[in-house]
């Protein structure tokens, strides 16, 4: 069951074939990241590393990342990923939360940790990519060089055995490391898979570098992409999209942030991709401008579609570009929410009731009825249990079923249509709770931007339960207009007031998409006070 066989099978069907395209053009073929990672494997063995052991990865994407990640689990060791554009701070706190017992780093990370402490003081061994400085611990090559010769093959493990742990961005509360188990992984690749109708020997640029740990599995080829991810917004369309064309690219994984300069790229010279199948946008709601945009770029079988899902159970839900721009666009506009789509096969997906307190029981008249808002919950073999040492989260989160298993809560509001489409309302931590009832942020914003065609948000200034729903927008948006909408739709009407931010809205620097709402809300209370 271990994920890494996927590898080692795909090594023995296609060892010539490619499965990493680095930037400047080296190939890694599916034997040698098979071999290296089984040699980093006896390698991680032979210092010690033991099944279970939680080993923090501070690698960026790149020649040694993906030997490195499928060594970790051939060895059963848990890898912790923390995305770096959380800041240092942040990253400080999950990693001593996640008190891993080795760090593997590069020699900035290695850097870190002896300066600020980074990893906690569970760190017992320290292993540095591109160093051989003794003081800051052993080289990646020494771990090559220990593993010898050997069988490639992973390490036996069972489906509920940890796999990884992957923290949540942080960016609407903090950030929370999901458990993910060998189970969870395959059962994840085979949703991608059939979701998306990927085929082996396809090729994929994947901007976000988890995704591209599902490649192997699918038989694809990485192209890692030419960029910092993240700062996906600060990525050249131009390497991008030579990229794409150099190395006949069919599949893309993109945040928002991303879509929008390419898509700005493409429309200013005439850019056409020929090899593009389809591109999946995930992590923030795309504006259809930009679907509009970058379709434009695509042949006309292409998709883009834009799963619904979170760092605890991807994907749930899926919609394609041509359903937004041909029918959901307008009812966005028209304040139905914004439509994610029908739930992907092998997943189970409810609203229930709102509330901020545990629920431990699952209970049928917890459901609301077709067409109410209520929260999202989700239940599926790819949905991850448990957090790591967060038992309080765990409670706010998981909701027991009485036939086993458990239900877990998006923390996201949302309502079925007759169609059985599931529509985002938005974050249920971020509803404005006026004196008349509920307002979600993400369902007013689409209203006010007209189909999220310009940014705004919408924030809540007060005590909740008498709260003023207050609308943000950058310079230059006209106030009267946004008022015109607000007076249109009923999920808008308690919306009076403008407030014009003093440069673009805030967003969190891994999509470049999610707009944050709590830094707008405390400015608009000190603009308000």
């Amino acid at each position: 069951m271990n994920i890494a066989a996927a590898l080692t099978e795909q090594a023995r069907a296609r060892p010539d074939a490619a499965a990493l395209i680095l930037p400047g053009g080296r190939t890694v073929s599916y034997r040698d990241l098979d071999e290296d990672s089984g040699r980093i494997a006896r390698g991680l063995a032979a210092l010690g590393v033991t099944p279970g052991t939680r080993v923090a990865l501070l690698v960026p994407p790149g020649r040694d990342f993906f030997p490195l990640v499928f060594g970790l689990f051939k060895a059963a060791a848990v890898p912790v990923v923390v995305d770096p554009g959380m800041g240092i701070g942040r990253m400080r706190t999950c990693l001593a939360e996640a008190a891993p017992t080795v760090l593997i780093g590069t020699l900035p990370a290695l850097v870190a940790r002896l300066l600020s402490g980074l990893g906690g003081g569970a760190v017992r061994l320290r292993i540095g990519v591109w160093t051989t400085l003794g003081l800051l611990g052993t080289s990646l090559n020494g771990v090559r060089r220990a593993g010898g010769e050997g069988s490639d093959d992973p390490l036996p493990v069972e489906p509920n055995d940890p796999a990884a742990i992957l923290f949540t961005s942080g960016s609407t509360g903090p950030p929370r490391g999901a458990i993910y188990t060998h189970g969870n992984f395959a059962a994840q690749v085979e949703l991608v898979r059939r979701t998306f109708g990927i085929e082996p020997g396809e090729a994929d640029l994947p901007t976000f570098p988890l995704f591209a740990l599902f490649d192997p599995a699918l038989g694809m080829t990485t192209v890692v992409p030419d960029m910092d991810p993240t700062r996906p917004a600060r990525a050249d369309p131009a390497r991008i999209a030579a990229q794409i064309r150099k190395h006949r690219v069919t599949t893309m994984f993109a945040s928002p942030g991303l879509l929008e300069p390419l898509s700005e790229w493409c429309a200013g010279r005439d850019e056409w991709f020929s090899t593009l199948r389809r591109v999946i946008s995930a992590g923030a709601p795309v504006p259809p401008r930009v679907l509009w945009s970058l379709a434009k770029a695509l042949p006309g079988d292409a998709l883009l579609h834009t799963p619904y899902g979170a760092t605890e159970a991807l994907p749930v839900a899926s919609i394609d570009h041509r359903t937004i721009l041909e029918e959901t666009r307008a009812k966005a506009a028209a304040g139905e929410g914004i439509c994610v789509g029908r739930p992907v096969e092998g997943i189970e997906v409810r609203c229930i009731r709102v509330t901020d307190e545990p629920i431990f029981q699952w209970m049928p008249d917890l459901e609301v009825p077709r067409g109410t808002p209520g929260e999202v919950v989700v239940r599926g073999p790819q949905v991850t249990a448990r957090y790591f040492a967060r038992p309080d989260a765990d409670a706010l989160s998981k909701i027991a079923h009485p036939g086993g298993g458990f239900w877990h809560r998006m923390g996201d509001v949302g309502k079925f249509d007759e169609q059985g489409r599931l529509w985002f309302l938005g974050r249920k931590s971020q509803r404005i709770r006026t004196a008349e009832g509920d307002l979600y942020a993400d369902q007013c914003e689409a209203v006010l931007g007209g189909g999220l065609t310009r940014p705004v948000a919408v924030v809540g200034v007060g005590e909740p339960g008498r709260q003023e729903p207050v609308a943000v927008v950058e310079p230059g948006e006209r106030s009267e207009e946004i008022l015109e909408s607000a007076a249109r739709a009923s999920c808008t009407r308690g919306i009076r007031r403008v407030l014009v931010h003093s440069g673009p809205l805030p967003v969190d620097t891994r999509h470049n998409a999610k707009i944050q709402r709590e830094r707008l809300a405390a400015w608009a209370s000190k603009r308000l006070a």
